[in-house]
């Protein structure tokens, strides 16, 4: 297949240019093209079947294919292709509006309508900042990250993010960004309190000075570094503090919602409250580009009287054909019972992927719902990790590559320790579980042999 050509190949390598990819790889290698998807399957332009097991990037929730969701769309565009939210309104945002917050957790009844995740994440620091503001506190302006977690790439967005690959070729940053620990016990001394990183997060606001302090932002489950999952009463520890020294607590879900971790929302799963969840992903099952900052009513208050605004919008923020699609796609997660089916079959994807500790590159397995990566490691005993040429030939020289090859689609990342995460459509079952080891359990056995190779070859 390699040496087969298409007119779309020629035509993606002239003028496509793709997100996060070094160009240059496509060079002497084709463009891995992706034309239809069925269920948990999509095929490329040759016909190739693959299984989706990272639901093209951790959102296609209810699976490929569905036509009700483009029919959803067409009556919506034949009906009212745009309108803006923009000083108006019109019918689909305010039902989605609606829906939100009949299924999110407390009080969070206001939603603010974007295009995607990072605009969410933009707009929840901008929110925190005029909310502070509005109530006579201007100067609380920070915001509280983790390292290693992964928020967005516009400026904002990025100074949240704790990635320093990602940061650094386009700083100076937007100012007021503070990182702190993660949850990622498997690299933590036995010995260590299992609330040490929410401590660490009182310590950076007093270190920062808390009347400067906005928000603290956080994942339910941290995907950048592989699927970190919170210690227990982590968050309620966090929420603590936060309400001590007056700080809001963001909840980023752009991953965590819409069944992903098992729940609506997966503040849910792990008992916290937060003043405001970011949203995107899954709330359209990516059917259409759309986001969500869904926030408390206390939040939403200093903006609701005399000539008060929170001045900022997007074009496309509750687009009304993304609105339609979202409707139909919250009414797919409901009707088929899908959150209840990850809670269901969760613990057989965690047991196969914990079947594959018994080869010596597997370190680590953690995650939560259909969110689960595996940590690979030199050294089992030790935990020792590769550096960043093996790291380099590991993932991007073999893995990668042989997974996809073989019928795979799943990411390895090492912006962390070197990973490979799992994200399976919520309609995956056994049957999906059992092709995921049959690729994955042979291709990490032969990389443990090569890397072994590698290894003695670069020392010699």
């Amino acid at each position: 297949m390699g040496s087969m050509s298409s007119e779309l190949q020629e035509r993606a390598k002239r003028h496509l240019w793709m997100h996060f990819t070094r160009m240059g790889s496509y060079a002497d290698h084709e463009v891995p093209v992706i034309a239809r998807g069925d269920g948990c399957y999509v095929y490329d332009e040759y016909g190739k079947r693959y299984l989706d097991g990272l639901s093209a990037l951790y959102c296609v929730n209810i699976g490929h294919g569905r036509s009700e969701i483009g029919e959803a769309a067409a009556r919506q565009a034949a009906e009212l292709g745009f309108y803006t939210n923009w000083s108006y309104a019109h019918p689909r945002s305010i039902e989605l509006a609606e829906r939100i917050a009949e299924l999110a957790p407390g009080n969070l009844n206001r939603v603010f309508f974007t295009s995607g995740g990072s605009e969410a994440v933009e707009s929840a620091w901008k929110l925190a900042k005029a909310y502070h503001a509005a109530r006579g506190e201007p100067t609380r302006h920070k915001i509280v990250s983790r390292h290693l977690s992964y928020h967005g790439t516009s400026m904002g967005a990025l100074t949240i993010t704790g990635l320093p690959a990602l940061r650094a070729p386009f700083e100076p940053l937007t100012p007021g960004g503070a990182h702190v620990p993660n949850t990622n016990s498997y690299r933590w001394s036995e010995d260590r309190d299992p609330l040490w990183a929410a401590d660490a997060i009182e310590e950076a606001i007093q270190f920062e000075e808390p009347s400067t302090v906005a928000a603290v932002i956080l994942e339910p489950v941290q995907n950048g570094g592989g699927c970190f999952v919170p210690q227990d009463g982590y968050f309620q520890r966090v929420r603590e503090i936060c309400d001590r020294h007056g700080v809001l607590l963001i909840s980023d879900e752009v991953i965590c919602s819409w069944g992903r971790i098992g729940y609506w929302f997966g503040s849910e799963r792990y008992g916290y409250e937060p003043d405001m969840i970011t949203t995107a992903k899954g709330i359209t099952s990516a059917y259409a580009p759309l986001g969500a900052v869904i926030a408390s009513d206390h939040i939403a208050e200093p903006f609701m009287h005399g000539k008060s605004i929170f001045n900022h919008g997007f074009t496309f923020g509750g687009h009304p054909v993304a609105c339609a699609v979202a409707l139909a796609n919250i009414d797919v997660i409901e009707r088929e019972g899908l959150c209840q089916r990850v809670l269901e079959n969760e613990g057989a994807l965690r047991s196969m992927l914990e079947s594959l500790c018994d080869l010596p590159i597997v370190g680590d397995v953690r995650g939560a719902g259909y969110f689960m990566a595996v940590e690979l490691v030199k050294d089992k005993d030790t935990k020792e990790t590769f550096d960043a040429a093996e790291s380099e030939e590991l993932l991007r020289g073999f893995l990668s590559g042989e997974l996809y090859r073989r019928g795979l689609i799943c990411r390895t990342d090492d912006r962390g320790d070197p990973i490979v995460q799992f994200s399976p459509p919520l309609i995956a079952g056994q049957q999906q579980f059992d092709e995921i080891e049959a690729v994955l359990r042979p291709v990490l056995a032969e990389a443990y042999e090569r890397m072994s190779t590698w290894s003695s070859l670069s020392r010699a």
